[in-house]
């Protein structure tokens, strides 16, 4: 038996359970990790409340995609990890067929990396859900090149501020934007060339002051709702507003009809375009490697809380205090 975290209702971060489960054996491509950290992300939160984009299909349900551990048994067909390696896992997979919440889980070994020689477990597991969503949209997708200017929303998350160094890296210029002014001087301690107060500024009219009147190249959006329309009026021509999540909860409207169809993209991205595209994969978690050895990427870790307030780690994370990633410890 292990403790695991299950929930058997929809709701807040009180329904969430410390259990005793039998984890089991790994089926054929399957590993068991022993589970040494575990990054949380806002997904958990939606998928914990009925508001993710998949919606839960059973209970008890698990929670988690991200975490750091060791390999303590393979399933047949296995061959690229052997027990006692040490892993990262990837969000590539749905939450109603795995979840890494606890003592030891059971996961696809598509949805496992080797974790670099020297990377700690609680740098293992705030590390690939934000680089890889950053540099696949912003990147991969996007195109970033020197010069680019990108304005992100949510700037102060783990993915935030992965943004950042991802744009620096590259030679672009990022914008952070944030609702209050409490995190104004942190922001541009990471690395933010400007940061954009949205309480206290219009958004879309400082993002043009700020380039000239040209407009930025990307919109890095985790809010989405009726703010798409004025990041995406910020848009130079050819630009391209990402969507990567839904923290507004609000509908979002298309905005090409309000400001008149631009000449402008606007796209949704999600991680599993890269996690389970083997190719990109490769590419992108060799790109992120050489940045965490050159010291270019400084993942930014808030706090970590014991497994056994993971309770408390949610409300701390709904509360939207942090800067950067929250783990947990089991």
């Amino acid at each position: 038996m292990t403790t695991v975290v299950r929930f058997h209702e929809l709701g807040g971060p009180e329904v969430m359970r410390l259990e005793d489960a039998e984890v089991g054996e790994p089926g054929p491509g399957e590993v068991r990790i022993r589970v040494e950290a575990i990054g949380v992300n806002r997904a958990e939160a939606l998928f914990r409340t009925g508001a993710y984009i998949a919606p839960v299909k059973r209970f008890p349900a698990r929670l988690g995609s991200e975490s750091a551990g060791v390999v303590e048994a393979v399933g047949p067909g296995v061959e690229a990890f052997a027990v006692g390696d040490a892993v990262s896992s990837l969000p590539g997979f749905s939450p109603n067929d795995y979840g890494v919440y606890g003592e030891a889980a059971i996961l696809p070994a598509s949805s496992l990396l080797h974790r670099p020689e020297g990377m700690d477990a609680i740098t293992g597991a705030a590390v690939w859900m934000a680089y890889l969503t950053a540099h696949g949209a912003l990147v991969d997708v996007g195109g970033m090149r020197p010069g680019d200017v990108v304005a992100l929303n949510a700037a102060s998350s783990g993915i935030g501020l992965a943004a950042i160094q991802i744009a620096q890296r590259v030679g672009a210029t990022p914008i952070a934007i944030t609702r209050g002014c409490g995190k104004k001087d942190r922001l541009l301690a990471e690395g933010a060339a400007e940061v954009i107060v949205a309480d206290e500024e219009d958004v879309a009219d400082r993002l043009l002051a700020l380039t000239g009147g040209r407009g930025v190249e990307f919109v890095f959006d985790a809010v989405a709702g009726s703010g798409v329309v004025e990041l995406t009026r910020a848009l130079a021509p050819g630009g391209t507003h990402f969507l990567y999540g839904m923290l507004s909860g609000e509908p979002t409207p298309f905005p090409g009809f309000t400001l008149g169809m631009p000449p402008v993209s606007l796209r949704s991205y999600t991680v599993r375009e890269t996690t389970k595209d083997p190719e990109r994969l490769r590419r992108a978690a060799g790109y992120v490697a050489s940045g965490l050895r050159s010291g270019a990427f400084r993942p930014v870790v808030d706090r970590v809380f014991p497994l056994a307030e993971v309770v408390a780690a949610h409300q701390y994370m709904e509360r939207g205090g942090q800067v950067g990633k929250i783990v947990l410890k089991p």
